[in-house]
């Protein structure tokens, strides 16, 4: 595991919330007994709020952004591969959010308001594409980044020229993993940043990723690590290339191709969203809230006291 930066290294660093990911976290980790003075529950709202206030106390980051899914079943993805996410679509047509869970959404969305934390979504985009084009943009100016994320599709964009890291939440926020490209290619025996090759091949069932039949992880990195990509692979293909291919895998992805060209525009994370909503942003962190009126009134009606306090504590240490 890489260490984690130090507090002058951290202090200019963009830190990037996958908050759908974290908020659905906290509803299924902090019991649904949490709840306002009127009985509506509110455990995901207040995990969320203490993953973040830990977050801020631990890293320090100068700039934060809390990235949201506009759209969690983007038609793009949808029209290259239909199975995508297809599995957690609801009888109305939406998603599979639990009720409960969809109750406290505009309440996360008041609170990090007040509290002066910026969100951003872009129509058309889940969390991980705005993720990914802040990302670019803030490496490319030589910044470096950190992902909080339980989405291990993230990871194909650690870079260690950032660096680019990914705080992965797999075992929680307080035990988390630092995943740089080191890390990852520790893990899953490939390049760091081909990830999302990886997991085309492999396939995915949580996204209605079916994967190249008879293609498991061993051979999904034995093809990435040889050919570099999909579209490596793909050309080999094209060129009538034997070698490098494991027993039996060429027959399999020359079946798959269709499978393999859709399913590039499914799993890559888009990098380059052209929105001014993006162009905009200030993702300065701010050291007191925005609207402290709004956020005390917030804290009393929701029973959020505590958590909001640790959040403003926090927020005004961070130096």
């Amino acid at each position: 595991m890489s260490p984690a930066r130090g507090t002058m290294a951290s202090m200019s660093a963009l830190m990037l919330l996958d908050t759908p990911s974290l908020y659905f976290r906290a509803f299924f980790g902090v019991p649904e007994s949490v709840t306002a003075p009127d009985g509506t529950p509110v455990n995901a709202v207040r995990g969320l709020i203490d993953m973040i206030a830990r977050l801020v106390r631990d890293r320090s980051p100068a700039r934060l952004v809390c990235c949201m899914d506009a759209d969690w079943r983007p038609a793009f993805r949808v029209a290259a591969l239909p199975s995508y996410k297809a599995h957690r679509v609801a009888d109305d047509g939406g998603d599979q959010t639990p009720d409960p869970l969809a109750a406290q959404l505009p309440v996360i969305d008041a609170v990090l308001d007040a509290a002066g934390l910026v969100r951003a979504g872009v129509p058309g985009y889940e969390a991980d594409d705005v993720i990914g084009t802040l990302t670019a943009r803030h490496a490319a100016a030589g910044g470096a980044v950190d992902i909080v994320t339980g989405d291990r599709d993230l990871f194909q964009l650690v870079d260690e020229r950032g660096p680019v890291q990914v705080l992965y939440t797999a075992r929680g926020i307080r035990n988390l993993q630092v995943m740089g490209e080191k890390e990852v290619a520790a893990k899953y025996g490939i390049p760091g940043r081909a990830y999302g090759d990886y997991a085309t091949l492999r396939g995915d069932p949580s996204d209605g990723l079916p994967g190249v039949p008879g293609v498991g992880d061993k051979t999904a990195a034995a093809l990435v690590t040889r050919f570099g990509s999909i579209a490596g692979i793909l050309d080999a293909l094209d060129a009538g290339a034997t070698e490098g291919f494991p027993a039996g895998s060429r027959r399999r992805l020359e079946a798959a191709r269709d499978y393999l060209a859709a399913a590039e525009t499914v799993v890559k994370v888009v990098t380059d969203i052209d929105a001014p909503e993006l162009a905009a942003l200030d993702d300065t962190l701010p050291r007191a809230p925005r609207d402290p009126r709004a956020l005390a009134e917030l804290a009393e009606r929701w029973n959020l006291g505590s958590p909001v306090k640790r959040l403003q504590d926090a927020l005004a240490a961070v130096s």
